[in-house]
């Protein structure tokens, strides 16, 4: 009997054996001698296309066949052409990657008709980081923290995308769970053309994700006087010494239904940056991709690379995005109804 079990047991590891090498040269013969495309939803230079193209550089040595990578810019309506584009256009082969804002699958359960996908079909390959939304002014405006903000009573100019990004709906957000006097300006490509916005004192600040302002406004944060940028208010520790002295939103909300509602909103930002891959990709190169971009955030040379770009790493694994968009598809009632002013309405026809 101790015999039969123990050749049993050699047969099922062998047959696991010889399973996982055909998977690997199945896939090793797809990619071969073809093209990877990333495609990102916001403009050169943003926090987006620099976390992109610093993992492209590395990942294809770790998909079988080794497929050449390259990184195309899609911008427009706050990644929302790219990713409709990557769920009902793209072709579900495993050669086309999405990087978009995954706040789009909170507008969809918030009923954006625009948002032409459900995230729960999404293929989530993983994300590089969480996120960090923080608010910052420049120097020239005279304010220097929250509190002045607030007492001011000046109307400041906030550059946006549009709604179903941190640029629109934190300012947005903290107008009427906190009192701020923002002036949300939207119709900006991303973060790169509202810093030159802010440069040219179009705007006064901007609200988007620490762990891209740290990197890519480095220059104005690191700025004297009238042309620095100054953060003054974060959300999260993101560990970083030079905005830990920073209040956090939570902490500055009064009232139990306003908190309620920043933090249904801030959920979506348990993974940030996330690669996508269209509906009804076959399972097998998901998975090749998902174990590639992981292997990728643990390669050296990606690591000393992004140590150089001062860019924060806190891997979230596919499985893991999709548990976080099924708590966004589940948020209650209450709140998708607090939330609805971040859903652009249709005018009616007169």
């Amino acid at each position: 009997m101790m015999k039969r079990c123990l050749t049993l047991l050699t047969l099922v590891v062998v047959l696991a054996l010889a399973a996982g090498a055909s998977t690997a040269a199945l896939g090793e013969e797809f990619y071969k001698g073809k093209t990877i495309r990333f495609i990102v939803g916001f403009s050169p230079g943003g926090g987006y296309d620099t976390y992109t193209r610093a993992a492209a550089r590395h990942i294809s040595k770790y998909i079988p066949g080794n497929p050449v990578p390259i990184v195309q810019n899609m911008t427009g309506a706050g990644s929302l052409i790219a990713a409709n584009y990557i769920a009902k256009r793209a072709k579900p082969d495993g050669l086309t990657v999405g990087v978009w804002n995954g706040a789009y699958v909170l507008q969809q359960v918030l009923g954006d008709r625009k948002v032409k996908f459900r995230g729960d079909q999404i293929g989530w390959v993983g994300a590089p980081v969480k996120g960090f939304p923080t608010c910052a002014v420049m120097g020239y405006t005279g304010l220097k923290r929250i509190q002045d903000v607030m007492k001011s009573g000046k109307r400041i100019k906030i550059g946006a995308t549009r709604a179903g990004g941190t640029t629109h709906d934190l300012p947005v957000i903290l107008n009427r769970t906190l009192g701020t006097n923002f002036d949300v300006i939207t119709g900006y490509s991303g973060t790169a053309t509202i810093r030159i916005a802010m440069q040219k004192r179009e705007v006064d600040g901007a609200c988007w994700g620490w762990e891209s302002m740290s990197v890519t406004a480095r220059a104005m944060l690191d700025a004297k006087g009238d042309d620095r940028l100054i953060p003054i208010l974060t959300h999260d520790d993101a560990n970083d010494p030079e905005i830990k002295h920073l209040p956090q939103v939570a902490d500055l909300i009064k009232g139990e239904d306003n908190l309620a509602t920043f933090r249904a909103w801030v959920a979506q930002y348990a993974f940030q940056r996330p690669l996508s891959l269209p509906p009804g990709t076959p399972k097998a190169r998901l998975n090749t991709l998902r174990k590639a971009y992981a292997a990728t955030l643990k390669d050296p040379q990606f690591l000393a690379e992004a140590k150089k770009s001062k860019l924060i790493i806190k891997y979230v694994s596919g499985p893991e995005i999709e548990k976080h968009v099924a708590t966004l598809l589940a948020t209650p009632a209450k709140a998708k109804e607090a939330l609805q002013f971040l859903v652009r309405k249709k005018k009616k026809k007169k």
